[in-house]
This record gives C-alpha cells, sequence and structure tokens, in this order.
C-alpha cells in the first residue's frame, strides 16, 4: 500500500526557509514521478515542482524558481521541498503526490497524495 506523509510546516517569517519533508511507502521513486503542490485557501491547486521517475526532469513554477529546490533521498524515502526567501504568497498548505512514470511537469492527475503540511509566512 502506496502511503505519503509530509511534514516540515509551520510559520515563518518573510525572508525565511523552511524545508519540507514528504516520506514514503509502497513506492520506489525509480517508478514515481514525485511532485509538490500547493492550495491557498479560495484557490485552486498550484503545481509548484516535481522530479521526474527517471530523474532526469524537475520542474519549478515561476512563482517559486530560484527559491526553492526538490531533492530526493533514497536512503530514507524521503522528497524534501528547500523553500527559501519566503513570501507572504508562498502561505499554503503544501502537498506531495506521487504518480507512476507521470510526466514532469504533468497534469494534476496525481495517483497518491498526502494530507499536507501547513505553510504559513508573515510579513
Amino acid at each position: 500500500q502506496v502511503q505519503v506523509a509530509e511534514s516540515g510546516g509551520g510559520p515563518v517569517q518573510a525572508g525565511g526557509s523552511l524545508r519540507l519533508s514528504c516520506t514514503v511507502s509502497g513506492l520506489s521513486f525509480d517508478v514515481y514521478t514525485m511532485d509538490w503542490f500547493r492550495q491557498a485557501p479560495g484557490k485552486g491547486r498550484e503545481g509548484v515542482s516535481c522530479i521526474s521517475w527517471n530523474g532526469g526532469d524537475t520542474y519549478y513554477a515561476d512563482s517559486v524558481k530560484g527559491r526553492f529546490s526538490i531533492s530526493i533521498d533514497n536512503a530514507k524515502k524521503t522528497l524534501y521541498l528547500q523553500m527559501n526567501s519566503l513570501k507572504p504568497e508562498d502561505t499554503a498548505m503544501y502537498y506531495c503526490a506521487a504518480t507512476p512514470f507521470g510526466k514532469c511537469p504533468g497534469g494534476d492527475d496525481y495517483h497518491y497524495s498526502g494530507r499536507g503540511t501547513h505553510v504559513t509566512v508573515s510579513s
């Protein structure tokens, strides 16, 4: 059974940093494309970043390019999102998602996702 669980969110001041973690079980990063997406109150989903199943492709939304970085630690079965220079507009619930052999970037038809971790950036 595939499970993904996000952690690492919290309150932070503008300009600060957070590192989100997504611990997975029941899947291999060699098969699944991994995504981070977010949803702010009253807004739709926004794909933030992804890394393809073969590691060949990464993607960052224009809104986070140069500030966020996605990475994988295979030994720890964990996906990370390093977020630097945070802005109030980054405030949202952040979700990790997994799609077998998915495209990066792809659509938002994710096969598995977690319950999210909330990030609040204050000015």
